[in-house]
């Protein structure tokens, strides 16, 4: 049962045997049934379906619907037949509600999706990139992207951006080398940093505020989307990039190739830049994260080459990141000592042996390579199926589905064991974009723990 306070239950209760704040509870419940909502699509679902499938009581339910009515989340979609009784009245959520940018900050370039609130692509920019050009350039290149896919959109979302040259970065110590003028705090920013930001805008804002890190759909407050809203609410901004970096505090580490980033807060900058609440993650996490909130099931891992390679892991429907944000770091496995110099400062790792396959044009040795690590993920992990995206494995999908599944089916006969499926991942070229998208609507539907 995913409801709380539900027939039978008195009340949810805290980690320490206490009761939950019941501002978060409301707002907990309400997400269930948004995610149900979601899910039903356009054919809508009644309440009393949602209480069946939330487990809270029917009086609970229609409080719950009338107030995202109100907030103009939810919509009558029509009556269906009913066993007993009247027709039912079934609801369905407006998609077009509430909105989500997601960002895919590559070494080479950026692309900035927006996304409604079934995830749908709405408005899309890419441009070229250098991620060592420093971090205002960088910085002022993600503020235009944004702009101008939100301005594609059409859709009137339009956030409140920081001044171009924000204090953010300049505060922190510009990433082309100058000292960090102040150290972060706890929650990764020692200004008015995202964390803030999250727990003082609308509600549904990207889980930065404690409600939303518990699971709930927002903070505080009895809107979901805030008590005043001009135009459709934008929730938040999700950044995805090459780790390995700190999730939680949005605090960039040694990218892999770019040291120069190390101790960077980019969350903070970001946020002052953009007027909104900035989460940030790898690249790979976020790809997955967006592939198991489309559907896809099991536990599983999405291996991602393109200027690097990395891996997004799906462990028992939940991402994992592992105690210090730094799971997934695929390529950076050596499987051949002695073997060439990577740019983690390692030799023999998986990516540079198949980054330099890629370079010489043997695209069947790279896909080779890149089976051998699939095979020892699979030894340590055993999970259900390997999902390969990329630049790189999008221009050949077949030698790379052949190539990985060939070395994955002699493993299997040598162990005695059963093949594990390799395919190319859903969403193409903007599987990461749509993904950081969700790291933002996550939480709104109560899926802040995927």
């Amino acid at each position: 049962m995913r409801g709380a306070g539900g027939p039978g239950t008195t009340g949810p209760v805290g980690p320490g045997g206490g009761g939950v704040n019941l501002l978060a509870l409301r707002s907990h419940n309400a997400a269930l049934v948004l995610d149900l909502l979601r899910a039903a699509g356009d054919e809508g679902i009644s309440r009393l379906e949602l209480a069946e499938r939330t487990g809270l009581t029917p009086q609970a339910v229609s409080k719950i619907t009338a107030r995202l009515r109100e907030d103009g989340l939810a919509a009558e979609a029509g009556r269906r037949a009913s066993t007993g009784g009247k027709p039912r009245t079934v609801l369905r959520l407006v998609p077009e509600a509430g909105h989500a940018v997601g960002v895919h900050l590559d070494r080479d370039e950026v692309r900035a999706v927006l996304v409604d609130l079934r995830g749908t692509v709405v408005g899309e920019r890419r441009a070229a990139l250098d991620l060592g050009a420093g971090a205002e350039a960088v910085l002022g290149a993600v503020r235009e992207t944004v702009t101008e896919a939100l301005a594609a959109a059409g859709t009137g979302v339009v956030p409140r951006l920081g001044a171009a040259g924000g204090g953010g970065a300049s505060r922190q110590g510009a990433v082309d080398g100058g000292p960090q003028q102040e150290e972060a705090g706890p929650g990764g920013a020692s200004g008015s940093g995202a964390a803030e930001v999250g727990e003082t805008s609308p509600q549904g804002a990207a889980g930065l505020g404690e409600a939303s890190r518990q699971g709930a759909a927002g903070g505080s407050g009895d809107s979901l989307l805030g008590p005043a809203r001009l135009g459709p609410a934008l929730l938040g901004v999700g950044i995805a990039l090459p780790g390995p970096l700190d999730h939680a505090r949005g605090v960039l580490h040694r990218v892999t190739g770019f040291p120069e980033w190390d101790g960077f807060p980019l969350r903070e900058a970001l946020a002052e830049r953009l007027g909104a609440p900035v989460v940030v993650d790898k690249d790979t996490n976020a790809a997955a994260l967006g592939l198991a909130a489309g559907g896809e099931c099991g536990s599983f891992a999405y291996l991602h080459l393109g200027t690097g390679l990395g891996a997004g892991l799906v462990i028992g429907g939940s991402v994992h990141r592992g105690a210090r944000t730094g799971a997934g770091e695929f390529g950076h496995q050596v499987i051949q000592l002695d073997g060439p110099p990577c740019t983690c400062g390692n030799r023999g790792c998986v990516e540079a042996l198949c980054l330099g396959a890629v370079a010489r044009g043997d695209l069947r040795e790279a896909a080779r390579v890149l089976g051998a690590g699939a095979a020892n993920l699979i030894g340590l992990l055993d999970i259900d199926v390997v999902l390969l995206g990329g630049r790189t494995v999008a221009a050949a999908p077949e030698t790379f589905t052949d190539g990985v599944g060939a070395v994955l089916e002699a493993w299997a006969r040598r162990t005695g064991q059963d093949v594990v499926p390799v395919r190319v991942a859903a969403g193409g070229g903007g599987v990461v974009a749509a993904g950081a998208a969700e790291l933002v609507l996550g939480p709104v539907f109560g899926r802040g723990g995927i």
